[in-house]
């Protein structure tokens, strides 16, 4: 199995860890009285699996996506990223800016 498909693999599967994690401290912590509506509502338990489904899809791209970035062709590179020059208007002392005039004729 090539490399890359295998790190797919294993942060998907990390993903939808801490996607289970992340619902189950949601309706451990009954924010928006999430836990009273999963447990008093008939079908209660597809909208937990509903939720551990779509953050996983989200927390596993998020990994995956975090994974290949910090993926680098040379190792001293790792943490710098490349810098583009531009140049810094300066302001003279005195306040006073050159504004070229616009020709409104064309």
């Amino acid at each position: 199995m090539p490399q890359l498909v295998r790190l797919y693999i294993r942060q998907v599967a990390f993903g939808f860890a801490l996607s289970a994690g992340f619902v189950t401290l949601l309706l451990s912590l009954n924010v928006a009285n999430l836990w009273h509506l999963v447990s008093h509502t008939q079908g209660g338990w597809i909208a937990v699996v509903m939720l551990v489904f779509f953050n996983g899809v989200v927390f596993a791209g998020v990994q995956f996506g975090i994974s290949i970035m910090r993926m680098s062709e040379n190792p001293r590179d790792a943490g710098r990223g490349k810098r583009i020059g531009f140049d810094t208007p300066r302001v003279p002392s005195d306040g006073r800016v050159a504004v070229p005039a616009n020709d409104s004729r064309r």
